[in-house]
């Protein structure tokens, strides 16, 4: 009887097989650890701590697999240059609002974004930042469009 994963077959088996663990182990999808830099910010003389997002791989993750923020605590992404990026919730099980910011610190619309939906949640110009805390967040310490982001990073 013939095996499946014999002859020029096999090489391809286990090709595939390598990638499928190297992918499930991958740093991208680990769910707990997370360390990143954090740093303070200030909107209308409210005071917050934002994780910074400065690298394709932080950025990426963002909040997955996140079951909680501390109070006043959120994530900031932070790009090169200004883009007109999208962002979704997969696999971030936490209901999130987002302030798109742009490279002169101006928030430019907030959006509300719902766990693990699929759906892209995007600014209305391109941006270099984009501030994710607890839904409704913003709505509570009445921060809107047009309001100003100090201490931004460069």
């Amino acid at each position: 009887m013939n095996s499946l994963f014999t002859g020029p077959v096999r090489p391809v088996f286990y090709f595939l097989a390598s990638l499928i663990f190297f992918l499930a182990s991958s740093d991208l999808y680990a769910q707990p650890g997370q360390q990143l830099k954090k740093i303070p910010l200030q909107i209308n003389q409210i005071s917050l701590y934002a994780e910074l997002a400065q690298t394709d791989k932080d950025r990426a993750r963002g909040l997955m697999y996140r079951q909680q923020l501390e109070k006043d605590h959120g994530m900031l992404f932070v790009f090169e240059q200004e883009l007109p990026v999208c962002f979704w919730m997969k696999n971030t099980p936490l209901p999130l609002s987002i302030a798109f910011i742009t490279q002169q610190g101006v928030i430019s619309n907030i959006e509300h974004m719902q766990p693990f939906s699929t759906e892209s949640h995007c600014p209305v110009v391109p941006i270099k930042y984009a501030l994710e805390m607890e839904q409704g967040w913003f709505e509570q310490q009445q921060i809107q469009a047009g309001d100003a982001v100090l201490h931004l990073p460069h």
